[in-house]
């Protein structure tokens, strides 16, 4: 391991010594601004989201706005700042399906691989279950290998791959679907 190596595996542990005091909250109105800095840097970056165009923060507002008690939106503040988010959505919209959530979560590339996204996972499942959900879905785009095992580690099966279903940065993603039951 060269000197270089070291120095940035010490860098790393002592981010991740701060990850420890992330604080996870409520999304409030504040928070709309660095939620759309985080999902727009997504949006642009990675395939973490299909949406292929930057929102505004009108846009962003009324989606907050539109969660709800039922559908809560929780952020990652670190230090003051909000650092990622986490939220649930309904599965569908047909009532049979009334106990079925699905998750989404982002956290800034600078603050990734620190423990941030494990927490708003484990959160956002607590929150899924205290509102009583039975069954809890995520949606990860091929490739994403870091978000498939976050996703085991937390009890989540894969249940089945939807093939080339999304287009981005020119190329045709299969997205996995995976799965965990609450109760």
């Amino acid at each position: 391991m060269t000197n270089e190596q070291n120095l940035h595996g010490y860098q790393r542990i002592a981010k991740m010594e701060t990850a420890t005091s992330v604080t996870i909250r409520p999304a409030e109105l504040a928070d709309v601004p660095p939620i759309t800095e985080i999902y727009n840097e997504v949006i642009l970056t990675t395939t973490a989201t299909f949406d292929i165009e930057p929102k505004s923060v009108a846009e962003r507002m009324e989606w907050l706005q539109s969660h709800g008690e039922k559908y809560p939106v929780l952020v990652a503040v670190v230090d003051g700042r909000t650092v990622g988010f986490a939220a649930l959505r309904p599965w569908s919209q047909r009532r049979a399906y009334d106990h079925t959530v699905e998750f989404s979560f982002y956290v800034h590339s600078r603050q990734r691989g620190l423990g941030i996204g494990r927490k708003l996972k484990e959160a956002i499942i607590g929150e899924a279950r205290r509102l009583g959900f039975h069954t809890i879905i995520a949606r990860v785009a091929e490739g994403s290998h870091e978000s498939l095992h976050l996703n085991e580690s937390l009890g989540f099966v894969h249940v089945g791959t939807l093939r080339e279903v999304g287009r981005k940065f020119g190329k045709l993603i299969d997205v996995h679907i995976m799965q965990k039951i609450l109760d």
